[in-house]
């Protein structure tokens, strides 16, 4: 697909960003969102992993899946992959980051089924990308996630003390706040065409 790179990084950043208007990835997007610090971490492990993900699994589908006819392991291939990375970088934060690595708990190994970093591996193959937008679309997309996760995150700390209903607190309010969230995000489909 000729898209400009450009295009591709809006679209993949704010227009179709992967939580909000794919709502692809919710788990750790309602479990670390929390407090901004937590987030801003699972943020750059998000891109991280989305990132070397993309970049591992786009040659595999390519150059050994495609020219074997073996696409139908495309799913189970490139869950392996995740899961190896998500491996790498929880040894890496066990020891270079502890409290880190410890705020985000059980949340780190979740990023193995974050079903967006997946989900960004399909859509790059899917939407037939060059390496250059694959590269683009995986950062925009990662960058969009960490950029959602940090802006919901400060929502809900605000929201700790707001005055709320007992029946509101916790999950209710933070679906709500996210569907806002969302909505506000509906205001960029438009802008500069970026849409895929």
């Amino acid at each position: 697909m000729n898209i400009s790179p450009a295009k591709v990084f809006f679209a993949s950043f704010l227009v179709q960003n992967i939580l909000l208007m794919r709502y692809i990835g919710l788990c750790p997007f309602f479990g670390v969102s929390t407090r901004i610090s937590t987030s801003f971490g699972m943020g750059l492990a998000v891109i991280f992993v989305m990132l070397l993900a993309t970049l591992i699994t786009y040659p595999i589908y390519h150059f050994f899946l495609l020219p074997l006819n073996l696409e139908f392991l495309r799913t189970a291939s490139f869950i392996l992959v995740i899961a190896s990375l998500v491996q790498f970088v929880e040894m890496f934060l066990k020891k270079s980051y502890r409290q880190l690595y410890n705020a985000l708990g059980i949340y780190l190994p979740l990023i193995t089924t974050n079903c967006a970093i997946l989900g960004t591996t399909f859509l790059v193959i899917d939407y037939r990308f060059h390496l250059l937008n694959t590269i683009i679309f995986a950062f925009g997309t990662g960058l969009g996630f960490m950029l959602v996760i940090i802006l919901f995150a400060a929502i809900r700390e605000k929201l700790d003390y707001a005055p709320i209903s007992n029946s509101f607190k916790g999950y209710p309010i933070a679906f709500i706040a996210a569907s806002l969230v969302s909505l506000a995000f509906l205001g960029f489909a438009n802008l500069f065409g970026a849409s895929l």
